[in-house]
C-alpha cells in the first residue's frame, strides 16, 4: 500500500478517504481512534495523529470530544470533488499526452472501456 514518494501520513489519510468513498465509513460514523489506526497500520502514534490532523482540517472528519473521530456530513462528496479535479488538472493531461505519443483515438479508449 506505501508509496516512497508520498509522505505516509498523506497515504493513510488517503485511504481513510478511500474507506469513506467506498462507504466502508458513513457520515457521523466513528473511524478508529489515533492508538487503534497506528496499531492498525503499524506506524508511530504521531504518524497516525497527523494523518487525523489532515483529515479534519479537510472537513472529511471532525471530533466529538471523550467519543473519537467521526466522519462529517458531505464528506463522501468533497472527497469526490477533490479527487475529481486531481483528476482532471494531473491524470487526464498524461493520459492525452500519452494518447497522443501512442496515437490512441478517444474510440479506442471507449470500447476498451466498454470491454
Amino acid at each position: 500500500m506505501l508509496k516512497d514518494n508520498t509522505p505516509i501520513f498523506i497515504q493513510l489519510a488517503d485511504k481513510i478517504a478511500d474507506d469513506i468513498l467506498e462507504g466502508i465509513f458513513k457520515e457521523d460514523e466513528r473511524i478508529p481512534s489515533v492508538r487503534e489506526f497506528a496499531a492498525q497500520y503499524e506506524v508511530n502514534v504521531n504518524t497516525a495523529l497527523k494523518t487525523i490532523e489532515r483529515l479534519s482540517v479537510n472537513n472529511i472528519i471532525y471530533n466529538k470530544r471523550g467519543m473519537g473521530y467521526f466522519v462529517n456530513k458531505g464528506a463522501k462528496e468533497e472527497i469526490a470533488k477533490v479527487r475529481k479535479q486531481d483528476f482532471f488538472d494531473n491524470f487526464l493531461p498524461l493520459l492525452k499526452r500519452n494518447m497522443q505519443q501512442l496515437n490512441i483515438s478517444i474510440e479506442e479508449i471507449n470500447k476498451k472501456l466498454k470491454d
